[in-house]
Parts: C-alpha cells; sequence; structure tokens
C-alpha cells in the first residue's frame, strides 16, 4: 500500500513536494489557486506559465492596476432574463457586457473593478508560497461575504438606473 500524495498539479501546496506536513493550509493553497483560475480563465498549468512565471505570480503582478487586463472576459457577460439552464444561457442572444446597464459610469466601473480585484487579492493570499502568510478560511468567507455584498450592491444599484 503506498502512502504517497496524490493530487493535481497546480494545486499541491509547494510544501508536500519538500515533505511537508498535509494541513489545511494545503487546503486554502488549493482554493486559492482555484480561485485565480476562475477569475484569470487560466489553469495554473497553462502554456503561458513557463521560465519561472506562475498564475500567481501573473495575477499578483497585475493587481490592483491592470486586473481588467486578465480577468476572464465570460465573468464580464451580464445574463438577460433566461433561465439559469446553461445551454439557453449560451445560446442567449440578451448577454451583454455587464457595464452596458450602468451607462459608463466610472463610479459604477470602479466599483466592479473592486469587487474582482478584492477576490483576486484572496486568491493571491491564499496561494502565497509560504503557509504561515496565507489566510485561514475563515477570514476568507468573510472577505468573499464582503465581495459578494460589494458585487450585489453595484448590480442592484446598475439596474435601478437603467429602470430610470
Amino acid at each position: 500500500m503506498s502512502a504517497g500524495l496524490k493530487g493535481s498539479i497546480g494545486y499541491i501546496p509547494p510544501e508536500y513536494g519538500m515533505g511537508g506536513q498535509v494541513s489545511i493550509l494545503g487546503d486554502i493553497y488549493s482554493f486559492g489557486m482555484l480561485l485565480l483560475e476562475m477569475f484569470t480563465g487560466k489553469r495554473p498549468t497553462d502554456d503561458k506559465f513557463t521560465e519561472g512565471l506562475s498564475i500567481h505570480q501573473f495575477t499578483a503582478m497585475a493587481i490592483p492596476d491592470h486586473a481588467m487586463d486578465i480577468i476572464d472576459p465570460s465573468l464580464l457577460i451580464e445574463r438577460g432574463d433566461a433561465d439559469d439552464d446553461d445551454e439557453r444561457y449560451n445560446n442567449d442572444i440578451r448577454a451583454r457586457p455587464v457595464t452596458s446597464y450602468q451607462d459608463g459610469s466610472p463610479i459604477c466601473q470602479t466599483r466592479l473593478e473592486e469587487s474582482l480585484v478584492s477576490v483576486m487579492q484572496i486568491g493571491l493570499s491564499c496561494s502565497a508560497i509560504s503557509p504561515s502568510e496565507r489566510m485561514l478560511m475563515d477570514v476568507v468567507v468573510n472577505k468573499m461575504k464582503a465581495a459578494r455584498d460589494s458585487y450585489l450592491n453595484l448590480a442592484i444599484a446598475g439596474r435601478a438606473k437603467f429602470a430610470l
């Protein structure tokens, strides 16, 4: 029977490769990598990440001033009033850039960027190389809720503007 460590390349924390003990902090690292993947649209094993560049470094170099340059464009699409059915969403001609209902207001754009940057900063903190530098999960949950609330307040404000 093998006691070897198993996992997906790109998501296993670096300390495991150096004989470190499996811990909750390793799970937090994997969660951080997943957040970075979701928000950049790139996998940690993407061909772009060569010669020492990682998804963590790629994101860290862009945050905060160039976050919109690396964000997955599919996150900036607002759905119409379609069902939750994925196929219908994918074919929904009412899908449009999320800023379309906000009249291009610099304030709304800034708030959207701030929400996205908040989540990517959480991903960066969780995927820190050193386990002692990683954000603990209770803090992650609170920060994710704050980012969600900020985004939802932005969306509600934008829809109210659109309705006027």
